[in-house]
């Protein structure tokens, strides 16, 4: 029985399935991952409210039908009211496990004559460690220096290598929005493998950046760290209700991609069920190939006893063999590709760093693999056994 072609095709449909979903997979939950640990989960800040249709009921009253151009947002300020106020209330809940106050701006980096524009944030490294893992994207983990020395300056790496600064030490010259300057000393790097921070991150003390943005004891945005992160959005809806502030969850802010990775997943998904279906038709077709060509065969059991339903197992078993070899192969071939990918080393830049392929290596790739192996083989040999099991032998030695 020719089962070879269908057996290498039914091997190659899984050991690609098994690639494809350890890259893709591999990749988002990567990104996910850095996400989770580089951004709070929860983030409360003022959001600029813009309400055109404010001005006309101010005014005119609700009863006008006209329409505003050129709004402004309104005039408020970038402030956090009564924050030790909030991180207190919040301190307790069994839900957070951190939270920690920011100071966020915008500012200006300065090495000899070049300059890069960055994202200021002020932090308390004491809070801010239970509140993020920062520590482990701070490359020689001298965090604590922000404490110790307040014109101290950690910056990410990218951003390093932007200014020409391959070495701690090194002096640089920071100019806030409002014009004031100081001069900083770098005292770590900054590495999260994901290049937009990466090229932006500036961490100072908090009380330095309250100094320089002449903004005293004031924050503009808190952070909260979760134990249960899909729990994200509903506390970040209930802090925002108790408090007033605008509240975003990690799932919020990343909304984009995880909608691009939903859509990635069904197009991956989809190829593989198409090339599935294919592989089914294969053995389809070769199975009701060899029900012609042992009619013969087929008579002789009939007419020594078998039941229709013996014929049925029969072939049925014969798909199950191919589906479940097939996968045999196609997982070893899949682990090998892994093994393989794993070890090329080529430098990934772009929306994330790497220093080579991302997979995750979960085993239910393998399961799945083996359901759809064994599933699309038995549907495949179901049919062909059916008309095996119906063919009258009287018919088939008459005709000789």
């Amino acid at each position: 029985m020719a089962i070879d072609p269908i057996l290498e095709r039914k091997a190659s449909v899984i050991d690609k399935f098994i690639v494809m979903a350890s890259l893709m997979n591999g990749f988002q939950k990567y990104f996910i991952e850095q996400a989770i640990d580089l951004n709070a989960h929860i983030t409360l800040k003022v959001k600029p409210e813009n309400n055109p249709d404010k001005i006309i009921k101010t005014f005119f009253g609700s009863d006008v039908i006209a329409k505003v151009y050129g709004s402004k947002p309104e005039e408020k300020k970038d402030k956090i009211t009564q924050y030790k106020e909030i991180i207190d209330k919040y301190s307790n809940n069994p839900d957070i496990i951190g939270i920690a106050p920011h100071l966020v701006s915008q500012a200006i980096i300065r090495y000899g004559t070049v300059e890069k524009s960055g994202n200021l944030i002020g932090i308390d490294p004491i809070l801010e460690r239970k509140a993020s893992v920062i520590d482990k994207f701070i490359v020689n983990k001298k965090l604590d220096t922000l404490l110790s020395d307040r014109n101290s300056i950690v910056i990410g790496k990218l951003l390093a290598k932007d200014l020409g600064i391959d070495e701690l030490g090194k002096k640089v010259v920071l100019t806030a929005p409002n014009g004031n300057r100081q001069v900083f000393k770098v005292v770590d790097f900054f590495e999260s493998g994901i290049t937009n921070l990466d090229q932006t991150r500036i961490y100072i003390n908090l009380r330095t950046a309250q100094s320089i943005l002449e903004r005293p004891n004031e924050v503009n945005e808190i952070i909260f760290k979760i134990k249960d992160v899909n729990k994200a959005e509903k506390l970040a809806k209930m802090i925002s209700y108790q408090t007033g502030y605008y509240t975003e969850s990690w799932q919020y802010a990343y909304k984009n991609f995880l909608q691009l990775f939903k859509i990635q997943n069904y197009i991956t998904y989809m190829i593989v069920f198409a090339i599935l279906i294919v592989s089914a038709f294969g053995i389809f077709n070769i199975i009701m190939m060899t029900v012609m060509e042992k009619k013969k065969d087929i008579a002789i059991l009939k007419a020594v006893g078998y039941e229709e339903n013996d014929i049925v197992k029969i072939f049925v078993y014969q798909g199950f063999i191919v589906g479940f070899f097939g996968y045999i192969i196609g997982s070893i071939l899949g682990y090998s590709i892994q093994e393989w990918l794993s070890s090329i080393k080529i430098e990934v830049e772009g929306l994330v760093r790497a220093k080579g392929f991302i997979l995750d290596r979960s085993m239910v790739y393998y399961l799945y693999g083996f359901l759809f192996s064994i599933t699309f083989s038995i549907l495949a040999s179901f049919y062909p056994s059916y008309k095996a099991s119906k063919l009258n032998p009287v018919d088939i030695f008459r005709s000789g």
